[in-house]
């Protein structure tokens, strides 16, 4: 019976490993059935790269003003009032808890 078979037993192997790949092809980490999720990651990094972009360049502009070439008063006042913690006797402070 074993030596009928015999022959049969590469294209059976073949077949096997034709399916295997095939289904891992479909339903794998990176198959076609998982698009959707691709999609998905694709558009919140997107969303994630532009706010990253714009917190980026605010903080290029805010680095640039402070500079020596072109120092920026109102900025120099803000970080130190806020590093130091001092306030104008004018100003009105409404403390909050972290």
């Amino acid at each position: 019976m074993l030596a009928s078979l015999r022959p049969y037993l590469s294209t059976a192997a073949l077949a096997l490993l034709i399916f295997y790949f095939g289904y891992h092809a479909f339903t794998g980490e990176g198959g076609l059935l998982q698009s959707d999720k691709r999609d998905a990651t694709l558009t919140a990094k997107a969303a994630e790269l532009k706010r990253l972009s714009a917190q980026r360049h605010d903080l290029e502009v805010r680095a640039q003003l402070l500079r020596d070439n072109s120092l920026s008063a109102d900025l120099l006042e803000e970080r130190a009032r806020s590093l130091l913690g001092f306030a104008d006797p004018r100003d009105y402070v409404i403390r909050v808890k972290p």
